[in-house]
């Protein structure tokens, strides 16, 4: 009879998944000797070698990969199972496992707090990550949920936009443009562009205006954090285009300005987005009920009362 855990199981399950004992080690808060050893225990119970080393790089074996693809469906049975239970619990003991981009975590905090104190025995699991972790993750039907401002076309998931998401032009609030009005575009080429990583939503809407305008931007530092780059523009290192949302303090106590330029706003959506297909739970199905129709009136009354 073949003995092993669960706990193994899910060890193994992720190792094989990133071909990396310290990659697992991270995504499971563990040690990385503690992996090994959970490794070394199953491989010691299943009489076979899971895994092969060659130079500085791990590889499954034929053993391996058969478990790898076992190992994924017995855990997301044991996830489905968990939901069925979860959902026989209602919304007093649930659980919601959501994801988010960078720019959504300035005001997804917020609309969570309200979804958990309406529902007070949920349970939240919050990731905040760039755009290509979270389509990671999407992918991987890892998560319930995902909030983000573009959704992806490449993978098949079902998506409803929840409130506005304004991009506007952003500037310190001593430079010369913020005395100006109705500043056409091509008046920008002149300027320095403070902008995120490739694969940035932010970006990518940047480009699409900047290129349909016929305009060669000057690209100057490059970040994957939307707080370095509104510190950098108050700083007076360029401008930068971005949700108004993530900078609503840093306009409301003058450390920013808005400026006034031809074709701004570029209005965008936030969208709440799921897998096609995947069973969610009540707490997953009410929190997507709830930011579609609460959430923008919640984030107007929030900015009412700041």
């Amino acid at each position: 009879m073949l003995h092993l855990t669960l706990r193994q199981l899910k060890v193994f399950e992720r190792v094989a998944h990133h071909l990396s004992y310290s990659r697992a080690a991270k995504a499971l808060y563990l040690s990385q000797p503690a992996v090994s050893m959970q490794i070394k225990q199953l491989e010691g119970n299943i009489g076979l070698p899971l895994f092969e080393q060659m130079g500085k790089q791990i590889y499954l074996t034929e053993a391996g990969n058969e478990l790898y693809r076992y190992s994924r469906d017995i855990l997301q049975r044991l996830s489905d199972l968990e939901l069925a239970l979860d959902e026989l619990k209602g919304m007093e003991r649930g659980k919601l496992n959501i994801a988010v981009v960078t720019t959504a975590n300035y005001f997804a905090p917020h609309l969570l707090a309200k979804f958990c104190q309406r529902y007070n025995g949920v349970s939240v699991s919050l990731n905040v990550s760039n755009r290509v972790t979270i389509l990671k993750l999407l992918a991987e039907n890892a998560i319930d949920l995902a909030i983000m401002g573009l959704p992806p076309e490449d993978i098949d998931i079902v998506s409803e936009s929840f409130m506005e998401n304004p991009l506007v032009v952003v500037a310190p609030p001593n430079h010369p443009l913020c005395l100006e009005h109705n500043i056409q575009v091509k008046k920008l080429a002149k300027e320095i562009f403070l902008v995120r990583e490739m694969g940035s939503g932010t970006r990518d809407a940047m480009e699409r205006f900047f290129t349909e305008h016929k305009i060669n931007i000057n690209k100057g530092m490059e970040t994957d954090t939307t707080e370095a780059i509104k510190q950098a523009v108050q700083a007076g290192m360029g401008l930068a285009i971005m949700s108004q949302h993530t900078a609503e303090l840093e306009l409301e106590t003058g450390r920013l300005k808005i400026l006034d330029v031809q074709g701004f706003p570029i209005l965008r959506h936030w969208h709440i987005v799921n897998r096609k297909n995947k069973r969610l739970s009540a707490v997953a199905h009410a929190f997507s009920e709830f930011l579609l129709k609460e959430a923008a009136a919640l984030m107007r009354a929030s900015k009412r009362n700041d």
